[in-house]
């Protein structure tokens, strides 16, 4: 399998960027035949575009070929852990679907991994932000605004699957939700082309829609919004919006965060000192090291084994030297 695979993807690797190449010059033909669609690969960025998906002889992985030459994997089977998060509350007429949910029925924090191996991400879209979550004109801006012309890419950041895509009567004009793998909801609103549709599965980096200036707006932006059970918080605790990058691979969520006052700019310091300790526990823990006791074992032989002493052993698991080791007592050495 693994031959067949790296032999199937060198081949495909050499031709990946001829592919971005013939599609961005399909999309700068396009504009000769109507001006009011933008080539859909205009977006310059440093995250790379989803160009192909390759199966492999596993139906739990595929392959992602971008357009910078290089390929992922992407785990399918992470879809099926959670076998309600694509069922419970899905609607694809309603744009809140959590109304009969309180915000005192959540837990005070959850551990959302963002990215790991095999999860990555994009920006949805890298311009200045003119409007920032928070409140705006007496009225609550449950997220972020990005200026855009109309006819820039917007991707997805997660991997996930569409729940909302449709032309509305509301602010949002031309909205898509996406319902992603780690239980966010992201919202794009304002939008001029839809690119994908209801129940359909996206990737990070796969372009989702044009941006544009439909709904309430005075001028083209991207409206984006991250929510989670229906809630909304700062997306700029997520994206660094200057350089485009994830600000880190799990982010804690608070339910502190949901307040339309809560900003990422007035928790900054606290933010990255958790950030900084949490760190250094996940260091400290990478270099705690076990030891099973096997049959003829005694602290002596163990310490010498595991290149440390008797008093430290003793130390840390809170024995004494003459205390009698079961087998398969596990005791920490490091």
């Amino acid at each position: 399998m693994k031959r067949l695979l790296i032999f199937t993807l060198g081949a495909l690797l050499a031709v990946v960027e001829s592919i971005a190449q013939e599609q961005t010059v399909s999309a700068q033909d396009s504009v000769a035949t109507s001006e009011s669609v933008a080539p859909i690969l205009t977006n310059r960025v440093e995250s790379p575009i989803v160009v192909d998906t390759l199966a492999t002889d596993t139906p739990l992985m595929s392959v992602l070929l971008l357009n910078d030459g290089t390929w992922r994997y992407i785990e399918n089977g992470v879809i099926e852990q959670d076998s309600t998060l694509f069922a419970s509350y899905w609607d694809n007429d309603e744009i809140s679907v959590y109304k009969d949910v309180q915000m005192s029925s959540l837990p005070k924090s959850v551990p959302i991994r963002l990215v790991d191996t095999t999860a990555i991400y994009r920006y949805p879209h890298r311009g200045r932000i003119t409007s920032r979550y928070g409140i705006r004109h007496r009225r609550n801006h449950n997220g972020i605004d990005i200026a855009l012309k109309v006819g820039d890419t917007i991707c997805a950041a997660f991997n996930g699957k569409v729940r909302f895509s449709k032309c509305t009567n509301t602010g949002y004009g031309t909205l898509i939700i996406i319902r992603h793998d780690n239980g966010l909801e992201t919202y794009h609103g304002h939008l001029s082309k839809r690119l994908v549709e209801e129940n359909e599965r996206v990737v990070a980096g796969q372009p989702i829609a044009l941006g544009g200036n439909s709904g309430r707006s005075t001028g083209p932006h991207l409206h984006f919004e991250c929510r989670y059970m229906g809630q909304s918080f700062d997306p700029e605790r997520l994206f660094n919006f200057k350089t485009g990058e994830l600000r880190r691979d799990k982010f804690l969520l608070r339910r502190a965060y949901f307040s339309i006052y809560s900003k990422y700019e007035q928790d900054f310091n606290a933010e990255e000192e958790s950030y900084a300790a949490e760190k250094r526990e996940n260091a400290a823990s990478a270099e705690r090291r076990y030891y099973r006791v096997r049959s003829g074992d005694y602290l002596g032989r163990i310490a010498k084994r595991n290149h440390t002493t008797v008093s430290a052993i003793c130390r840390l698991n809170g024995i004494k030297p003459n205390t009698v080791l079961q087998i398969g007592r596990v005791l920490r050495v490091k």
